[in-house]
């Protein structure tokens, strides 16, 4: 049977902002409560780490802790510490919420429905990072998730799906593009990875480092998305993918151009510089820094979309 650390701990009285942190961590651990003061976690490698840390902050912080490596006394009271580790009403809440978005479908902007499903997809990353014991809740949910998915890839790519550049399909390609990554790159890479393929692959070239064979360059002299005198690369992919009729792509092409080429200001491009600018200051990696700029044109996005009116 497998062995357990059972955590038994008097959390400090005088400080309850250190008495917060402890049983936040313990949340974050995926812990379940025995009883109060005492919080069960399967043994591994890094449980472990993590609970004797935790006990050295609570010692610290005028508490005690001890972690214990302790088995179950039978498999019945295996199976009954299991069972606190039970997640499937949290994938029934999530099945519930990715089933819903169909009633959206035909009616609401296919991109806001596929917005909500990357969160359902993180979420689903949430649950499942703490799931020690996976069951038939989890696969159901990842099937559900997979569906909708599906569904709305294709309502938000049909059109894409016929789209044609310079002769070649968008869908299912690699799109490359130079460091360094400043507001017009990271504005194409997301617009590629929301409205273009949500399975594009992105690669980051060097100065002077060839483009690969078969490979989508974007923003970068020569690449089949290259600015032009008047536009910048964003702008020439929203008008090159049938995807400039959409007014919120365009009023985010308008703050792209001018952090890149200047010309009429526009209100919102200070703050959207400024956002940039912490993004490549706090991402230790480029895969890092486009994750942090999609957040910024996603709420960009969110704030200028207007639904149609019926």
């Amino acid at each position: 049977m497998a062995a357990w650390l059972v955590t038994i701990a008097q959390l400090p009285t005088e400080d309850p902002a250190a008495r917060m942190r402890v049983l936040r961590t313990l949340e974050s651990l995926g812990a379940a409560v025995m009883r109060e003061g005492a919080y069960l976690l399967p043994d591994s490698i890094g449980n472990q780490q993590a609970l004797d840390a935790l006990a050295d902050y609570i010692a610290k912080s005028a508490g005690v802790a001890h972690v214990l490596q302790v088995a179950a006394a039978s498999p019945a009271q295996q199976k009954r510490f299991e069972r606190l580790f039970d997640r499937s009403s949290r994938y029934q809440e999530l099945v519930k919420t990715v089933e819903s978005l169909r009633v959206g479908f035909g009616h609401s902007d296919p991109s806001a429905i596929s917005r909500v499903l990357h969160k359902q997809r993180r979420e689903l990353e949430a649950i499942s990072a703490l799931d020690f014991f996976p069951a038939e809740a989890k696969a159901r949910a990842e099937r559900a998730l997979a569906d909708v998915e599906a569904a709305v890839k294709q309502l938000l790519f049909a059109s894409q799906s016929q789209a044609m550049a310079e002769g070649e399909k968008l869908l299912e390609r690699a799109w490359v593009t130079r460091k360094p990554l400043w507001a017009d790159r990271l504005a194409c890479a997301w617009l590629i990875r929301r409205f273009v393929d949500p399975e594009a692959t992105l690669a980051w070239l060097e100065k002077g480092e060839a483009l690969p064979a078969g490979a989508l360059g974007f923003a970068f002299d020569g690449a089949h998305f290259a600015a032009s005198a008047n536009r910048v690369a964003y702008e020439e992919l929203l008008a090159r993918t049938n995807l400039g009729a959409n007014a919120a792509l365009a009023r985010i092409g308008s703050i792209v151009h001018f952090l890149e080429m200047g010309g009429t200001a526009v209100p919102e491009a200070a703050g959207v510089q400024m956002l940039l600018q912490g993004a490549v200051r706090r991402s230790p990696a480029l895969q890092d820094l486009v994750a942090e700029a999609e957040k910024t044109f996603d709420l960009l996005y969110e704030a200028y979309y207007e639904p149609a009116r019926n």
